[in-house]
């Protein structure tokens, strides 16, 4: 029986991809019965007499699952956050992160609307991107301009399966359309009553951008960390991560343990402080989180 990756998901339909063509399949019974769901990503064994009656009989082994939005084998999140209209918020953009380590994908943080910024703006967004930069994480600056860098977004994109992330209004969909004119996205302007985004992206399909898939989706419907545990969050933090094996007891959770080389890096401005203050406040929220049962 043919293999095929699911391309799109709409209205109880799974749009399956291969060398053949794409084909509209339903999942069968068998699926329900085992709790599973086809997700977009997914490599799937179908049957198709034609190619808008096929069934999908298998599903193969996933690398990586989200649950928002729902997809598979997704190898890296791009993070799209503006640095204005909406202005770049960085407990947004530690909140973004800490979701995508925690769900094992690689982040590239794309800022967007960079030529709306002043100079003394633009300083201050600079140092931001140092400071992302100095913690491991690829960052690049974008315009608003349709005149992306093709030959220098090409290679994060190749080969890859990437979902974007970001709030409503940072310029997702026109980042995609400028990518490939083809795509033809629908993108709102801000509505300035809300002073966000509308959002005008309905369902989650994976776009062929750059040599690579793009998932185009309505984005991290929840920013909840109600899926991380207290002890993994450490870990979210790559400049913490690095640190913790010097730390006196080990499961330090880098809060009040003494001799804790995360918060003497902190102390001697090696970590920013606004960094390890996000920290602390995701450690509260999660520890107050009421227990499901």
């Amino acid at each position: 029986m043919p293999q095929g990756r699911i391309m799109k998901a709409l209205s109880g339909f799974y749009y399956v991809k291969n060398q053949e063509g794409t084909f509209q399949c339903r999942g069968r019974g068998l699926f329900r019965k085992k709790k599973l769901t086809p997700l977009v990503g997914d490599q799937v064994i179908f049957t198709a007499d034609n190619q808008t009656e096929g069934y999908i009989t298998e599903i193969l082994p996933r690398k990586t699952e989200l649950v928002r939005p729902p997809i598979a084998n997704i190898d890296q999140a791009i993070i799209a956050v503006s640095a204005k209209e909406p202005n770049f918020s960085t407990i947004l953009l530690d909140r973004f992160l800490v979701l995508v380590a925690s769900n094992g994908l690689e982040p590239v943080i794309f800022v967007t609307k960079i030529d709306l910024l002043n100079p003394g703006e633009e300083e201050e967004i600079d140092d931001l991107v140092k400071t992302y930069r100095s913690n491991g994480y690829r960052v690049m600056k974008l315009t608003t301009k349709q005149t992306l860098d093709y030959e220098a977004i090409h290679p994060i994109l190749v080969d890859k399966i990437s979902v974007i992330a970001g709030q409503s209004g940072v310029g997702k969909s026109s980042f995609l359309n400028a990518l490939d004119s083809d795509l033809q996205i629908k993108t709102d302007e801000i509505s300035n009553s809300l002073g966000r985004g509308k959002h005008t992206t309905r369902h989650v399909e994976l776009l062929e951008v750059a040599g690579g898939l793009v998932a185009d989706t309505p984005g991290f419907s929840s920013l909840e960390f109600d899926q991380i545990s207290l002890e993994e969050l450490p870990d979210c933090f790559p400049e913490f991560f690095s640190r913790k094996a010097n730390c006196k007891f080990r499961g330090c959770m880098h809060i009040n343990e003494p001799k804790c080389a995360v918060k003497n890096a902190v102390n001697e401005d090696q970590i920013a402080d606004f960094r390890y203050q996000h920290y602390l406040q995701f450690y509260q929220e999660i520890q107050s989180r009421k227990p499901r049962y």
